[in-house]
C-alpha cells in the first residue's frame, strides 16, 4: 500500500511511543489556480464619467445692476423745420402798347430800350409784322425785381408772381387788350405762370385773358432758328388783333 507513516487518531493502549517528528504539522497543500481562472481577464474598473466643471458667473451686484442700466434719454420735442429761405428772383420788365396788344418784354441788360438797341430794333420788326404799331407806347416804368435791397419783405418767387400780374392786370384795365404778349422767360414765368416749355403757345391766364408766351429778344437773336416757330406762331394768333375793317 506504500503507506510510508501513519498515525493514529486516538492514543492506543499499550502502544510504543511514537518519534516526535511525526508529529510536526505539515503545510496545508494549495491548489493551483485552474486554466479558466487563468484565462478570465480581470475585471476592468468601470471609468465614471467625467464630471463637468462648474463656471462660476459673477454675479452684480445691485450696485452694478443699477450702474449698468442704461440711463433714460428724456424725449425732446422735435426742432421745428425752418423755412428755406429761396432767393428773390432778378429780372427786368417793361410794359408796353402796341395798337390792341400789350407786351410785357424782359430788358435784356436791365435799363429801359434806346432807340438804336438791337433787341428793340427786334422788337420793332416783329410788331411791324404782326401788323401792329412798330413805336409801341411806353405803359408804366420797368418793373424790377426785387423791390427792395434790404428788409424783411418777402421778395421770393411767388411774390413776385402776385405783384407782375397785379400790375399788368391794372394796366390791362385802362384800355383794350386783345392779347398779352409775354417776351422773355421772366414775364412768362411771373405773369404767364408757365415755362420755356410754352413759347410760342397761346396761354389763358386768370385775370389777364389770353397771352402769347415768346422766347426773349437776345434768345431769338442768338438762335435766329428759332424765328420761324415764332413767325408761325404769330400767323397763327394774329387774327386776334387785327380789327375788322383791315
Amino acid at each position: 500500500m506504500q503507506v510510508v507513516h501513519w498515525l493514529p487518531r486516538a492514543e492506543l493502549p499499550f502502544a510504543a511511543l511514537s518519534r516526535p517528528e511525526l508529529f510536526v504539522e505539515l503545510e496545508p497543500l494549495v491548489e493551483a489556480p485552474t486554466a479558466v481562472a487563468e484565462a478570465r481577464p480581470a475585471a476592468e474598473p468601470v471609468a465614471r464619467p467625467a464630471e463637468r466643471a462648474k463656471i462660476e458667473v459673477p454675479r452684480p451686484s445691485p450696485i452694478q445692476r443699477a450702474e449698468s442700466k442704461p440711463a433714460v434719454v428724456a424725449e425732446e420735442a422735435p426742432a421745428p423745420v425752418k423755412a428755406v429761405q429761396v432767393p428773390p428772383p432778378r429780372f427786368a420788365l417793361q410794359l408796353l402798347r402796341a395798337g390792341r396788344c400789350l407786351v410785357l418784354v424782359e430788358l435784356p441788360t436791365g435799363e429801359a430800350f434806346q432807340s438804336r438797341d438791337p433787341a428793340y430794333l427786334l422788337l420793332k420788326d416783329m410788331l411791324r409784322a404782326a401788323g401792329l404799331p412798330d413805336s409801341p407806347q411806353i405803359v408804366g416804368e420797368p418793373v424790377r425785381w426785387p423791390l427792395l435791397v434790404r428788409g424783411n419783405l418777402d421778395q421770393g418767387p411767388d411774390a413776385a408772381r402776385d405783384f407782375v400780374q397785379g400790375f399788368v392786370q391794372a394796366r390791362r384795365e385802362e384800355g383794350e387788350c386783345a392779347c398779352l404778349w409775354l417776351i422773355g422767360l421772366p414775364a412768362v414765368r411771373f405773369a404767364g405762370e408757365a415755362n420755356a416749355e410754352s413759347y410760342n403757345r397761346e396761354l389763358q391766364v386768370e385775370g389777364l385773358g389770353s397771352a402769347w408766351a415768346l422766347p426773349g429778344l437776345e434768345l431769338l437773336m442768338d438762335e435766329p432758328q428759332r424765328k420761324a416757330d415764332t413767325w408761325q406762331a404769330m400767323r397763327r394768333l394774329m387774327a386776334r388783333w387785327k380789327s375788322n375793317d383791315e
